[in-house]
């Protein structure tokens, strides 16, 4: 079964006990994201090391060498 037939099955079965519809998959997906994120920030802080964007410091130099 895939997710989307598991979703359809569930929002079924929450419409008929009168209860919430779920949230589509993927909806929060970017949020999960930014979370685990900030934890991994949160934790180098503890541990003493700099809370750096890696990803970002290496893109910034890449863009700014000379040519």
């Amino acid at each position: 079964m895939s997710i989307t037939q598991q979703y359809l099955l569930d929002t079924y079965r929450a419409r008929r006990l009168g209860e919430p519809a779920l949230p589509a998959p993927g909806t929060h997906d970017w949020q999960v994201v930014r979370e685990w994120r900030d934890e991994r920030q949160f934790r180098a802080v503890l541990a003493g090391r700099p809370a750096r964007h890696r990803f970002r410091d290496a893109l910034h130099r890449w863009r700014r060498r000379p040519t």
